[in-house]
């Protein structure tokens, strides 16, 4: 029972994690819209707010802003905050269901670093608080003030970030985490400087004083790093589902760095366009294009089999794309059925799996031809499978797989 509980749990909090990430993205995009499409109007001073008009469902829509607040405190006002909040505690939750409850086969690689599961998530929840400390304090030190050199040191301590969790946790454990930390960054941005300097605000137009411009200011500027950020931080969560990023932890820094930047260059390009379509950046694109492409050269070059196709050095993997369908000899299916079908079996015998991870059987000769592709692409190519290795599969049985696969076993 308790491996269907642990499917069940992962699925509805997901569900959950993924309905609210896409109200609070949905309402940055478009608040950063707004912003940018606001013009000056007669009855806002200038230098103190705009208007925008948008059409939507059959209507029209006037949108006005207030730079600081407007003179009288307005009777109903909605609060954009539990987006956030919900987002963050749902993917929290989510880490400690899978990752943290299920460490040895997601988080934990002995051939890293050797860590029990409660010393593993006592290490990944530390470097969540740690790395909001460090975020936070950059944000208000000196740096605060130039924003193009408070955005690299930011880069630099993400990138920084994802080295040090290579060196604690698997590869998969070390993207998730560097995700999950980009994300603290946000949600802390909301709850601990815009909502917060927002009640203040509030506070001073009920007191008749008027607000701090500063506090706007402030909390303008960690909104700002959450629309950057947001690209970023969904590509990251969504990277734990594809062993070309994460089964190389080498490589891992380079592959956030690049990714990074083209997150954030591809929200810059829809922020200046929406302020102003003649001076769209088109040239961000073909950066983006350029860093995409360095990602997917770099993950490649950093497998076996890529530097084997690459001419960088020898590698067990045989040329072209496997295209055995025929069933497997002997030795095949023994290697396969020793070190993978405890897990991928119409009935898994490992502890905590009660049904085959997305539904690959590899128990019989037959399916484990039908998953020849697979096969290649995880066991041989990435060599996430099994996960951090954990059933000790030998070199020597990777390169019989590869000439497998590739059809150049007699």
């Amino acid at each position: 029972m308790i491996p269907y509980v642990l499917e069940w749990g992962n699925l509805l909090l997901r569900w959950l994690h993924v309905i609210a990430a896409m109200a609070w993205i949905g309402s940055s995009f478009f608040f950063m819209h707004l912003d940018a499409s606001l013009r000056t109007t007669a009855d806002i001073p200038a230098g103190k707010g705009g208007a925008g008009w948008q059409v939507h469902g059959g209507g029209f829509y006037e949108m006005r802003k207030y730079l600081v607040a407007p003179d009288l405190m307005p009777t109903e006002l909605t609060w954009h905050k539990w987006e956030s909040y919900t987002t963050w505690i749902s993917g929290f939750f989510l880490l400690v269901w899978i990752y943290y409850a299920q460490s040895s086969l997601y988080l934990i690689n002995p051939d890293v670093m050797e860590l029990n599961a409660l010393q593993a998530a006592a290490l990944g929840i530390a470097a969540l608080v740690l790395g909001w400390l460090a975020y936070d304090q950059l944000c208000k030190s000196r740096l605060g003030s130039n924003e193009n050199l408070l955005g690299l040191a930011g880069l630099v301590l993400i990138v920084a970030a994802s080295f040090g969790f290579t060196q604690v946790f698997s590869g998969r454990g070390a993207l998730i985490h560097t995700g999950a930390l980009m994300a603290t960054w946000m949600t802390g941005n909301v709850a601990m400087v815009i909502i917060p300097n927002q009640r203040k605000v509030v506070a001073a137009l009920i007191a008749g004083r008027p607000p701090d411009p500063a506090l706007g200011k402030q909390a303008k500027q960690r909104s700002t790093h959450n629309n950057y950020l947001t690209l970023p931080v969904v590509l990251l969560m969504l990277a734990n589902h594809y062993p070309v990023l994460y089964a190389n932890p080498a490589v891992i820094p380079a592959i956030v760095l690049l990714i990074t930047i083209s997150g954030a260059l591809i929200r810059h390009f829809y922020n200046v366009r929406h302020a102003d379509h003649a001076r769209s950046p088109w040239w961000t694109w073909a950066a983006v294009a350029v860093a995409l492409w360095l990602t997917f050269w770099i993950a490649m070059a950093a497998s076996p089999a890529g530097r084997e196709q690459l001419g960088m050095g020898a590698a067990p993997a045989g040329p072209g794309v496997a295209t055995t369908r025929e069933v497997p000899p002997s030795s095949i299916v023994e290697i396969v059925t020793s070190r993978c079908s405890m897990c991928h079996a119409a009935a898994p015998v490992w502890d905590g799996i009660q049904i085959a991870p997305k539904g690959v059987l590899l128990d019989t000769p037959t399916e484990i031809a039908r998953q020849a592709d697979a096969i290649r692409l995880q066991a041989v190519l990435s060599r996430a499978m099994p996960p951090n290795n954990i059933t000790a599969m030998t070199a020597e049985e990777r390169r019989a797989l590869a000439h497998w696969v590739s059809g150049a076993m007699p």
